[in-house]
């Protein structure tokens, strides 16, 4: 299925057509396009509803579910300190699994028609077209399915009264995830930790997109040695 010199139609729906690129897939995607207007993805206008998510449906959606956790796990008897304990340390956990998921999955090489695909819904068509903003966040439809097999891992890792609050805390940290993900792209901040942080994650999409894997920070980029050199580094090599 995958075509020789394949051209992409930006004109048409694009989830089916950038399979055929084979090889080329990996330097296409990694062109981006900037435009605050996004590609159609699907002819169905169903499935193509399904791709598009405004940034506060993410608060408003999970929040309360994230609100419901961790009083379940009062309601069993945990203390204020041991619950604001489950609390971060669900917060830090989704760091690393944000840091992981970005670097081994979204940045996955792929050459196969349905690899391309695939990889072109999950995190390729946010490469390419970086500023559209009805996609910056994940669907919460794909979230709810993906919740169910993290929610029965944290039950069998942890106690009855212990998984609600470190589960709600990882959710937490997902919230914080996706808002600080579409301010970083859409946001003008005025202080200098913020504006570092967009600086940051802009060069991973427009400069060194091999490096600089952290979202909410660069603290496992440092970690596992994906920073990206700076401007003075990058000169001498």
């Amino acid at each position: 299925m995958v075509v020789q010199n394949f051209e992409v139609d930006l004109n048409k729906a694009l989830v089916f057509q950038v399979g055929h690129l084979g090889e080329a897939y990996e330097e296409w995607v990694h062109q981006p396009i900037v435009s605050k207007e996004g590609p159609r993805y699907f002819e169905n206008e169903i499935l193509e509803f399904l791709t598009r998510t405004v940034w506060w449906a993410i608060p408003v959606i999970w929040l309360p579910v994230v609100c419901y956790f961790v009083y379940s796990s009062v309601l069993m008897g945990l203390s204020c300190p041991h619950l604001a304990l489950l609390v971060v340390v669900g917060i830090f956990v989704w760091t690393l699994l944000e840091y992981s998921l970005h670097r081994f999955l979204f940045h996955i090489k792929t050459k196969t028609y349905w690899g391309n695909t695939l990889h072109y819904l999950l995190h390729g068509c946010h490469h390419k077209h970086p500023m559209d903003g009805l996609r910056l966040v994940f669907p919460p439809a794909a979230t709810a399915i993906l919740l169910m097999p993290f929610w029965n891992l944290v039950k069998l890792m942890a106690t009855p009264s212990t998984a609600p609050a470190l589960f709600g805390g990882g959710l937490l940290g997902y919230v914080m995830y996706d808002c600080t993900h579409y301010y970083l792209h859409h946001g003008q901040p005025q202080t200098e930790v913020p504006r570092n942080l967009k600086k940051y994650h802009l060069n991973h999409h427009f400069r060194i997109q091999d490096k600089g894997f952290g979202i909410t920070s660069s603290l496992w980029d440092k970690v596992f040695g994906t920073l990206p050199p700076s401007k003075i580094d990058a000169k001498s090599m």
